[in-house]
């Protein structure tokens, strides 16, 4: 059992460090949707993989909106260091794990814990999903464009300096195909944070 609790702990700890660096493709304003599509995938993998293992280990429906609450506190604390930076509060996070882990907790309950529908059901719905709160969560902060020049990261690499934003460049509907790739491989890491408790 210590393995497994060391195991949820590690997980969290690793899902809040990869949002923190998430949050910074609003920096990168050119290459703006790209970044979001990956991370938005990046992000809904961790905390699917965790949430799932973390809900199948303990039995009890709720458990992965608890993981889901624990990445937005880590987050919160490791990100509260950049105030040192100087930056404003209301660019640090928004809780967008909070309601895709909440859909992995209503698949688990309304299935009477089936398993195999928490890993097809709540992994696509919680791929679907996470994409189009973190573009809630984008829109919510200040102007990505003014931040990045009013407030200009000192370890920031000449070529990272932020351009004018060329939206639309890549993809022309960044949350959909987010949502889409986010919907099939949640599927596949849903499994992968179940099977984990057969060891």
């Amino acid at each position: 059992r210590c393995t497994h609790y060391l195991f949820i702990v590690v997980v969290a700890v690793n899902s809040t460090l990869l949002t923190i660096n998430a949050g910074d493709y609003i920096f990168y304003t050119d290459w703006a949707w790209t970044s979001f599509v990956i991370f938005s995938i990046s992000q809904t993998l961790m905390l699917v993989v965790g949430a799932c293992y973390y809900l199948t280990f303990t039995g009890v429906p709720g458990t992965a909106t608890y993981y889901a609450l624990i990445m937005t506190v880590y987050t919160w604390v490791a990100k509260g260091a950049w105030f040192a930076l100087g930056y404003p509060y209301d660019f640090i996070v928004t809780p967008v794990w909070l309601p895709s882990a909440m859909l992995l907790d209503l698949a688990y309950w309304a299935t009477k814990k089936n398993k195999h529908s928490l890993i097809l059901f709540g992994g696509v719905m919680c791929g679907m999903s996470l994409p189009l709160f973190n573009m809630v969560n984008l829109i919510t902060v200040a102007d990505p464009l003014e931040t990045a020049f009013k407030y200009p990261r000192p370890t920031l690499p000449p070529y990272m300096t932020p351009i004018e934003p060329a939206v639309g460049k890549f993809y022309n509907s960044p949350v959909a195909l987010g949502a889409g790739a986010g919907a099939v491989l949640s599927v596949t890491m849903a499994a992968l944070g179940c099977k984990l408790n057969t060891w």
